[in-house]
């Protein structure tokens, strides 16, 4: 372990991750490298397919790629010789972390698995990430992205206009947050690690984790199995059952979306303050007098009269003059953005800055971590297949013939 302190906004550098992945669940190694740690990816000498998965392809790589990869170092390796499994085993004599992100088991088959190189390094970190994770009936099925958000119950089917089942346009949950708390559980055991001079093996579902994001649904729900007179919903509706999460907003009036001149715009008043406070602002003391509401957490649901004047009301500014006047009133309205125009959005703008094409090959967002008072630094670009090899074999200590001995019986790549 280096005794000397990393810089502030390179938190992780000295940590060293081995890198077995395909596809997306490799972002977990992402939140690594950002903050710092030296990723290096193991890939066979043709290549992960991630290149030419999915779209858009920026000149002839795709965009999943060139995040998914930014701030890594690749090595092409052919795992099946026994060359090249021991390069694989010298690599992880001096790292921190191997993850292991495909289905459950991939590199014991390999004789690569956590009690393999436990026996090689015993404080390392061996994280494994997949669809439905190493147990249950699910673990070996083949599976996609989607499929976690619609096992999850976060996903709702629709129909087009010719009767067919469609899948609806959502954000993807588990393939994101998977990566992510996989992340959060490596540096966890990597602390233990540290302390103790023991490694662990974990092991992340991206099922999981798209259950876990919703845990507030899924829990009202079982919170609702139990007597009505156990469980309630709050004071403001008289105790009334809702139905859970956003479900429970489609009636609430002073907690709702409304149009403005030019857009929409997200209404919040649901504490009673603010909504004294918006009623003064626009001139409309009256509204409050006659409708001052609960307290707390109450949306004025049903009130179809007060959705009427407040219809008419925010219909008679643009969203900037919204937004300036939650400033000034200090009464929660939001801006009601899409992907395509939130970059627009001046505090989009000010807290994440896109990097560049010239610097990762297509404009993408930074980790959005700030540390004393800066983001992460730029990354490198991702890697071609196997673009660090003899870098990488070089830092183990290989000669320079060596290392072309290695190339030339194709143990190592690219091809």
């Amino acid at each position: 372990m280096s005794t000397t302190t990393p810089p502030a906004n390179r938190p992780l550098a000295g940590l060293k991750v081995v890198e077995s992945s395909l596809l997306g669940p490799g972002l977990a190694a992402t939140f690594l490298s950002d903050l710092g740690a030296d990723v290096v990816k193991v890939e066979p000498p043709t290549g992960d397919y991630i290149r030419r998965m999915t779209w858009p392809i920026v000149e002839g790589t795709s965009l999943l790629h060139l995040h998914t990869h930014r701030g890594k170092r690749s090595i092409a390796i052919d795992l099946k010789t026994e060359a090249g499994l021991e390069v694989y085993r010298d690599l992880v004599r001096g790292a921190d972390v191997v993850l292991e992100a495909m289905r459950p088991g991939s590199l014991a088959k390999l004789g690569l698995g956590f009690d393999d190189l436990i026996q090689l390094n015993p404080r390392l970190v061996f994280c494994t990430l997949s669809g439905y994770g190493a147990t249950g009936p699910y673990r070996d099925m083949p599976s996609h992205g989607i499929a976690y958000d619609t096992w999850a119950g976060l996903i709702e089917p629709v129909l087009d206009d010719g009767g067919f089942t469609r899948i609806p346009t959502l954000p993807n949950i588990g393939i994101n947050v998977g990566p992510m708390i996989a992340a959060l559980g490596i540096l966890a055991a990597v602390i233990r690690a540290r302390e103790t001079g023991e490694g662990t093996c974990l092991e992340v579902a991206q099922s999981d984790a798209a259950a876990y994001m919703d845990w507030y649904r899924i829990e009202t729900y079982r919170a609702y199995e139990r007597p009505a007179d156990v469980v309630t919903g709050n004071s403001s509706d008289d105790h009334e059952r809702r139905e859970p999460g956003l479900a429970g907003m489609w009636e609430g009036v002073r907690y709702q979306i409304y149009e403005a001149s030019d857009g929409h715009v997200l209404f919040m008043a649901s504490e009673q303050a603010f909504w004294r406070n918006f009623c003064e602002g626009v001139g409309r003391p009256e509204l409050f007098e006659r409708w001052p509401g609960s307290q707390y957490a109450d949306h004025a649901r049903h009130n179809t009269e007060l959705q009427a004047e407040l219809k008419a009301i925010f219909a008679t500014r643009t969203c900037v003059q919204w937004l300036a006047f939650s400033d000034e009133a200090n009464t929660p309205i939001a801006p009601v953005n899409t992907p395509k125009t939130a970059p627009d959005d001046p505090q989009f703008a000010h807290r994440l800055p896109f990097y560049g094409i010239e610097d990762v090959g297509a404009e993408q967002l930074p980790l959005p971590v700030y540390l004393e008072g800066d983001l992460p630094p730029t990354p490198s670009m991702a890697p071609t297949v196997g673009e660090q090899t003899d870098e990488v074999l070089a830092d183990l200590g290989l000669s320079a013939e060596r290392i072309a001995e290695l190339r030339a019986a194709g143990v190592v790549g690219p091809r």
